[in-house]
């Protein structure tokens, strides 16, 4: 379910691509006449979307959350609207890099899932990090695929302080924590905290915004 509400959410958000597009051309001719620079239109564009995508982050959590009876406490809710919110941001600033270089709608939906396919495939679930070839899919699409630290961050937000008990008939231990199961099945990398996922994903929101602002610089003279 994890795994499922964040890549259907933010692969369904390359459909916003011609939105971006008819603003990257508005955008071009305001800068022409003078009017503002692309530091203004991104800092607005951002500042415009930030309520919008934190309800579309805010409404499917509170529908499936407790539906599936995920943790109860507040604090894991929250960190998963986060988590979902933060994704959002990133798929509109790659999708913004991608109207930067390449206008057409077509090619640009083409080239923003299929981006996003490769992250969802190297990210962690559908192949586990041991199971990923080095070239390529580990080094580098695992490392910089926001679905990797999204994946664990929320894996860490279900299962850490957890405690399940075990089968003693198949000569299980009695008891299995979460951080066992992170490890041993997920393969999750416990060496830091579920917030500093969070942080990384802020990270490269900022990194994916400069980017687009240097495209811009680039693009609309």
């Amino acid at each position: 379910m994890i795994m499922f509400v964040v890549s259907f959410l933010t692969i369904m958000a390359v459909g916003g691509f011609p939105s971006f597009v008819e603003e990257m051309n508005v955008f071009r001719r305001e800068r022409l006449n003078g009017h503002y620079g692309p530091g203004a239109f991104l800092i607005g564009n951002m500042l415009s979307s930030i309520p919008v995508l934190f309800f579309i982050s805010l409404i499917p959590t509170a529908i499936t959350y407790y539906l599936v009876r995920l943790q109860h406490r507040a604090e894991c809710f929250f960190y998963f609207v986060l988590i979902l919110f933060t994704c959002m941001l990133l798929v509109e600033s790659l999708m913004m890099i991608v109207a930067s270089i390449m206008p057409n709608f077509l090619m640009g939906l083409i080239t923003g899932a299929g981006i996003q396919g490769l992250m969802i495939l190297s990210g962690g679930f559908f192949w586990f990090p041991s199971d990923l070839a080095k070239l390529v899919w580990r080094y580098p699409l695992y490392y910089i695929a926001f679905h990797k630290y999204a994946y664990q961050g929320l894996y860490k937000n279900e299962y850490e302080g957890l405690i399940f008990p075990g089968d003693e008939a198949l000569g299980h231990p009695t008891t299995i924590n979460g951080d066992q199961i992170l490890m041993d099945i997920w393969q999750v990398e416990m060496g830091y905290s579920k917030w500093i996922d969070l942080a990384i994903l802020f990270a490269m929101v900022v990194v994916y915004r400069v980017l687009c602002f240097s495209l811009s610089l680039r693009f609309s003279k």
